[in-house]
């Protein structure tokens, strides 16, 4: 069943916000998979990061999001889902793919804090390096791409719906 909305893209870019009005705007149920995957492995992102390094992460990453169960809703993921094959194609099965994308300066101003974010850098990658290594892998996997540049929250919502035609 594909009538879940999944959002993928950079830190910062605002999946969570968009995703929590974009939910109560469709009436569907809001998934956040950090939050899913910090439940299940309870601890925090950094924690998760600091304890099982980049590639440790990206393997729990991956098996959670593989193994979303989701109806109605809208999944904001994190950042680096991309990394999982099988999470992605599981996310492509159950929902649209919606790359909400921005210009990496916008992405420098609202991702202050790298490292309390859980943003996951590999050692010595700084987040322009992160920005060009994941932006294809977003353009791979989107059904849908939006550019937010010079949008809000309420405009970007609107380029999402129009362009799932609800």
């Amino acid at each position: 069943m594909k009538n879940n909305i999944v959002l993928i893209g950079m830190p910062g870019v605002g999946k969570s916000t968009v995703g929590v009005v974009l939910a109560k705007i469709l009436g569907y149920r809001f998934v956040d998979t950090d939050i899913v995957i910090q439940e299940q492995e309870k601890r925090l992102l950094k924690d998760i990061i600091a304890d099982e390094g980049v590639d440790g992460f990206i393997d729990i990453e991956n098996r959670v999001n593989a193994s979303i169960i989701a109806d109605k809703s809208v999944i904001a993921t994190g950042g680096s889902v991309v990394y999982g094959k099988e999470a992605m194609e599981h996310l492509k099965e159950i929902g649209t793919i919606v790359y909400l994308k921005i210009g990496y300066e916008a992405i420098e101003e609202r991702v202050v804090n790298v490292k309390g974010r859980g943003v996951v850098l590999k050692p010595g990658q700084d987040l322009y390096a992160l920005y060009e290594e994941r932006k294809s892998l977003y353009e791979m996997y989107a059904d849908i791409t939006v550019d937010e540049t010079g949008l809000g929250v309420e405009e970007t919502i609107e380029q999402i719906i129009s362009s799932l035609g609800e």
